[in-house]
């Protein structure tokens, strides 16, 4: 699979997750207590991430 959702934790023992393209980390949340608030994440960008519009504020 070229793309996928990662739950790990970070060094404050805090839940983050990432979204890995082709093994490269595309993005990372912030980071939440509970392992379930970064499931929910998860289960938000599937849900409202393919309509979302590209925004352009590079001013060109």
């Amino acid at each position: 699979m070229a793309h996928s959702f990662e739950i790990y934790k970070d060094k404050a023992g805090e839940f983050r997750v990432r979204f890995k393209y082709n093994a490269e980390t595309i993005f990372s949340t912030e980071g939440y207590k509970a392992k379930s608030s970064a499931q929910n994440a998860i289960d938000s960008f599937k849900k409202n991430g393919p309509g979302a519009p590209t925004e352009d504020n590079s001013g060109d």
